[in-house]
């Protein structure tokens, strides 16, 4: 069987490749028809630029060290040495990237352009102010128009940039820092996720595909990075704290996922993710009401201090269609933002990782029966009139690989990680139809995209390292050949 497995992945990565070559004629095309999808190297947001940097060599070297000798530290480290590497080896994979576009333009730079958050903190003298003012400055062809990113996100993102330059580290320079280092992060959270709410093996075949995520290119430098490491975090803490039934954990969850809201409206298109985290961990409704009130911090302080989501929201949306989106055709990018993701944001090893989930858990019944396992608390869980919580019958897929213990277990415990991916697919679908972005989604989709490689397990153990030297070369061809707008 194992010819007929490989043809199918390998058919679905094909399958992803070509949408994104046809993405890219069809760009040139409609360009030449007078038609332009505006952006530069359809369906990327980029400049053809082929180029060497400083972070080359670092770049090539992680690469091929991980690749080499990723899996066997995954398999012999413990699982605090292993989270403490992975998170020092991501944050020095996104650093390398970033440093192959040179220090100024591809780091301490990125950030401090007339389109970017610090280009506005001079101007802040007065935070409640800007609090109070902020959704009057959102719609463009005004004199005091916020600039663009700063318009088109809630003020958390502003906020975070004015807290660093108020501690002493101004500067597009240490901006880029933060972002590296929060978005390494994502390294650690969702392994760690699917450790606490699947098993211990199938968390550490996930560790080598997000260390060399693809999507590290646009990490660094970018506040989507920032957010990605931001969600994936509290979704880490909801992990923990439905399964340890730990309140403080739970309220932690619930102030970064509000957080996240504040630092980007299209964030709360996380919350398919959070509700696969919340029904894997059979979460009580004590559970959910800590997680609220920690929520509700946030908002609360955000709307004292004078500013209402969902007035900005609805600003936002006009502000979106004043720029360059009104001339982006939705009909292009719906079906061109899925050929960015598949092929070069989460790369290929994260297609066949959708196919194998899919296939795993291919019918409706699949996806409603409950973890295994008795809950931690004789507290009632949350359950729903269908009986979400029934024991399964297990059968798998004869294509699946019967490794990190997937045939060892009667319940769904194994199923954490196709179900993580499967949720973050329904976010990306959902964010694609909505028409929250047109282009730009190798950067914008990050907090979603990074939770695909979610069910690296499925992969076969001795195809694994071949995927991921695809991850890492997709990504190296991606900044070396590409000059990324952000």
């Amino acid at each position: 069987m194992r010819p007929v497995r490989s043809r199918a992945d390998l058919a679905v990565a094909s399958g992803a490749f070509g949408l994104f070559a046809l993405a890219s004629i069809a760009g040139v095309l409609l360009w030449l028809a007078g038609r332009p999808v505006h952006a530069s190297t359809a369906p990327l947001f980029a400049h053809w630029r082929p180029h060497l940097g400083p972070g080359t060599v670092p770049a090539l070297v992680i690469a091929v060290l991980v690749c080499r000798y990723g899996f066997e530290l995954s398999r012999r480290l413990s699982w605090r040495k292993l989270c403490l590497l992975a998170y020092a080896t991501a944050a020095a994979w996104i650093t390398a990237l970033a440093l192959v576009d040179g220090w100024q333009r591809g780091l301490a730079g990125r950030l401090t352009t007339k389109w970017e958050y610090l280009h506005e903190v001079p101007g802040v003298t007065d935070v409640a102010a800007m609090l109070r003012g902020f959704t009057g400055r959102i719609l463009d062809f005004q004199p005091d128009s916020w600039t663009t990113h700063v318009s088109g996100h809630p003020p958390g993102a502003l906020l975070v940039f004015l807290a660093l330059d108020r501690i002493g580290l101004s500067g597009g320079g240490w901006a880029g820092v933060l972002c590296i280092l929060a978005g390494a992060a994502t390294a650690v959270a969702v392994p760690h996720t699917v450790r606490l709410l699947g098993t211990e093996d199938a968390a550490r075949a996930v560790v080598p595909f997000l260390v060399l995520f693809p999507g590290a290119v646009w990490i660094g430098v970018s506040a989507d990075g920032l957010f990605a490491g931001v969600t994936a975090t509290g979704l880490a803490l909801l992990a923990a704290g439905v399964r340890r039934r730990s309140p403080v954990r739970l309220v932690g969850a619930g102030l970064l996922l509000g957080a996240g809201c504040y630092l980007s409206y299209g964030l709360v298109l996380i919350a398919p993710i959070a509700l696969a985290v919340v029904w894997l961990g059979r979460a009580r409704l004590r559970d959910m009401a800590w997680v609220t009130a920690g929520a509700a911090v946030v908002v609360a302080a955000f709307t004292l201090a004078g500013f209402n989501w969902l007035t900005g929201y609805h600003l936002v949306v006009e502000r979106y269609y004043q720029g360059v989106a009104a001339d982006r055709a939705y009909a292009y990018w719906i079906w061109a933002n899925l050929a960015i993701v598949l092929a070069v944001s989460a790369g290929p090893a994260a297609t066949v990782i959708l196919r194998r989930a899919v296939v795993l858990l291919r019918t409706p019944a699949d996806l409603l029966r409950s973890p295994a396992g008795p809950p931690s608390s004789s507290a009632r869980p949350l359950r729903s009139p269908a009986g979400l919580f029934r024991s399964p019958a297990r059968v798998l897929p004869a294509d699946l690989p019967d490794h990190a213990g997937l045939r060892e277990h009667a319940g769904l415990r194994e199923h954490a990680g196709p179900l993580l991916t499967l949720a973050a697919t329904a976010a990306i679908v959902a964010a694609d139809l909505s028409g929250y972005s047109k282009a730009e989604v190798e950067r914008i989709w990050l907090p979603f995209v990074v939770w695909l490689p979610a069910a690296a397990a499925l992969l076969p153990v001795d195809r694994r390292r071949t995927w991921l030297i695809a991850q890492a070369t997709v990504a190296l061809l991606a900044n070396h050949l590409l000059l990324t707008g952000w």
